[in-house]
Formats: C-alpha cells, structure tokens, sequence
C-alpha cells in the first residue's frame, strides 16, 4: 500500500464546534470536513479499553515479564529494611498493581509492605479498594490512596516540602496521558530511594501502534493529552537524564478481526480504541476509514493467524535505576 499523502490541516471555527479541512496538497481529490469526529471521553475510553483487554493478550504479557524477570528485580529491593515503599502512579483498578505486590512478597517473607497509589478515576480508586478487601493474603501490606493526577501529586509534593523516598515505583501503560513526559519521568526518578527501581511499561517500536500513529494521527482528533509514544521516546528521555535503565522486549497481540466486519459492534468499539475517536466508523471520511483498515492488513502492523487479523501489540518494560 501506497503511504498516505501528507495531509494539510485548516482549522475554523463555528459556534458548535471547531471543523477541521483535510486535503491531500498535491491536489483536491479527498477534500472534507469532519465536524463529528471527536476524541474519546475519559469515560468512553474505558469502556473501549474493555473491549481491547477482552480480545488481547496484554495481561497475559505481563504476567509472562512478571513469572521471568519481576522475581529477580524484586529480590534487590529494600536493602534490608522494612517496610519495602511502593508508589504506583496511574495504577487504575489495581489487578497488575497486586500481582507485583505478590511477587514482592515472596522474594521478602514477611517485611512489610507500605504500598501507595495514584490513581485520578474515583471508580478505579473505588475498584482497587474492594479488590483489597477481598484478599486474605495482604496481612503486611498498607494502603494509601492519593486520588489525583501524576502532576497533581508531584505539585502537592513540592509544596508540602517533603520527598517521601521509594524503593519501587511503576508506571503502566500510563505516559500516554501526562501533560509533560520528561518532567514527570524525572520527578518520579527523584523519589527513588538507594538502590530503588522505576518500572515504566510502555508500547514496544515494534508494535503496529507505532506505524499506525506515525502515518495517520494527523488524521485523527487530537487526545486530551496528544502523546503518542513508544519505547523509543521513554529512552530518549533517559539518555538525556543520564540514568541507567534496561528494556525487557514482550510479545503481544490482539485480535481485531471484528473491525473489518461491517456494522459489528465489537468492531466499532475497537475502531475507537484505535483511533482515540468516538464513532470513528460512523464519523469518519470514507476514504480515511478505508486507509486505516487497508494500514491494519499490513505486516508493520498485523498478522495473520487461523484466518484471524492479529495486531502487533508489543511491549516494553523498562527498568530504570535510581
């Protein structure tokens, strides 16, 4: 397939909404207006991320970077002392945030465990809580939920003049949705304790996601944040703060053979985790709908698998010293 034509952007507004005109400059064969096209509410993302987890096996990989590395990670934190300090920032609803503290566990028999989170979702906040509540096994850890954003947090941090220190801190799947990439990785490097270690999950370079956005988000509303990034953009960023890391490539896929059947309604909602649009199938220009779906077929971004489309969705788990 032919890459896409780089797109001219022009913005008006109106009283409803700002529209915006696509056109191909080379001349005006796919010229539109797409007043619709929106991004998703933060609402509307989780319910399209259910759909992506349903038919993915990202947990999976994750557990698969839990079973082989997180062991030996694990057993070099804390130096001794108890408790252990944990700090997950953007943890959601807690199911990966628990298995790290298991894993935690096990490599240090009954040290205690000061678990923090900052999660801004008051119904994933709500969520982790009951998931607690529900395990018998959690004895020596304690819970301290800080119900803001990463930058919320960083702000009450500087103005209460404390920096409480940790020994593990993580970061999954999270950075899409920060105002200031580099700031937010230094602060949180800076509460590492001696000897500590930052866990940031991240989309592989080598995921479809990384062709799909560098070809087509200019195609796209913007998100409430507008970061597209892989593991490519976190490294960069280390490299420029002169820290030590290292990058734990996992495979991962996802089944989206739905999208290319024509009103499936898994498909839709899958079209819109895609693309960060709500409705994109019913919102977007026919021409870019079918650009997109061709993109999809194509080896930087899929396989085929038993006759089913597999998207590449690779990950990155990067471990950064203190």
């Amino acid at each position: 397939m032919d890459p896409a034509p780089e797109m001219k952007r022009t913005r008006f507004p109106s009283m409803n909404f700002e529209a915006e005109i696509l056109a191909a400059p080379h001349d005006n064969s796919e010229l539109y207006v797409i007043p619709s096209m929106r991004s998703l509410t933060a609402e509307e993302y989780v319910e399209a991320f259910k759909s992506f987890l349903d038919h993915s096996t990202e947990h999976q990989c994750m557990d698969e970077f839990n079973k082989e590395e997180m062991p030996n990670i694990m057993a070099g934190l804390g130096n001794g002392k108890s408790p252990i300090n944990v700090l997950g920032v953007g943890s959601g609803t807690g199911e990966q945030d628990l298995k790290m503290i298991r894993i935690l566990q096990a490599a240090h028999p009954g040290v205690l465990i000061d678990n923090e989170i900052i999660e801004p979702n008051p119904q994933h906040v709500a969520a982790y809580k009951e998931l607690v509540n529900q395990a018998p096994d959690l004895h020596n850890v304690s819970f301290i939920w800080h119900q803001l954003t990463s930058s919320e947090y960083e702000q009450q941090v500087k103005e209460k003049g404390t920096h409480k220190k940790f020994d593990f801190i993580h970061m999954i799947q999270m950075l899409y949705r920060v105002e200031d990439i580099h700031n937010t990785i230094k602060f949180f490097h800076g509460c590492l304790d001696h000897h500590g270690k930052l866990l940031i999950i991240i989309l592989s370079d080598s995921s479809g996601w990384a062709s799909l956005w560098k070809n087509y988000r200019h195609c796209l509303p913007s998100t409430d944040s507008g970061h597209y990034v892989t593991s490519s953009g976190i490294t960069d960023v280390l490299k420029r703060l002169g820290v030590e890391y290292r990058v734990y490539e996992f495979p991962s896929g996802w089944d989206i053979t739905e999208c290319f059947i024509e009103g499936d309604p898994v498909g839709g909602r899958m079209m819109d985790f895609l693309t960060g649009t709500k409705n994109f199938l019913g919102t977007a220009p026919a021409g870019l709908r079918r650009r997109l779906q061709e993109a999809l077929c194509q080896p930087e971004c899929s396989s085929k698998k038993d006759g089913r489309v597999i998207f590449s969705n690779n990950l990155s788990m990067i471990v950064v010293e203190s």
